[in-house]
């Protein structure tokens, strides 16, 4: 229900409830009654209408105090559903972080490993001709 639903619903609400008010106020005066019959009739109404709206109010106070509650409990589940995806991506993040790692020390020990055989045949052919020159 849109704002200017709402609106409407709470204008027609009150226009029912004044045009019930205004119209049983005519119909009394109107009715062919003794004035004390009337002013009890009037007061009888009058506080009917007022209990009538001070139970509206109520049930419009509860109503509303049970809809926030509701706002606020589906209000924390999506903080809770949030809470737990974002938990979930950084334990993925840093799972990927922890692959990475192991990945690049691979590649530096491979890297290692490569040079030192690369730089072994050089370092013995180095040594055999310093050799061959004392010789």
């Amino acid at each position: 229900m849109t704002n200017e639903e709402k609106g409407m619903g709470k204008g027609l609400l009150i226009g029912i409830f004044a045009g019930t008010v205004v119209g049983s106020i005519i119909a009394l005066l109107f009715a062919p009654k003794s004035g004390k019959k009337l002013r009890r009739d009037i007061k009888t109404k009058s506080d009917d209408f007022i209990d009538d709206a001070d139970k509206y109010i109520s049930d419009t106070k509860k109503k509303a105090w049970q809809f926030i509650n509701d706002v606020k409990k589906k209000s924390e589940l999506l903080v809770d559903d949030a809470e737990e995806m974002v938990n979930a991506l950084l334990d993925e993040s840093e799972k990927i972080l922890d692959d990475a790692k192991d990945k690049v020390e691979n590649y530096i020990q491979t890297g290692k490993v490569n040079l030192e055989k690369k730089a072994k045949p050089s370092k013995t052919i180095k040594k055999n001709a310093n050799e061959n020159q004392k010789n």
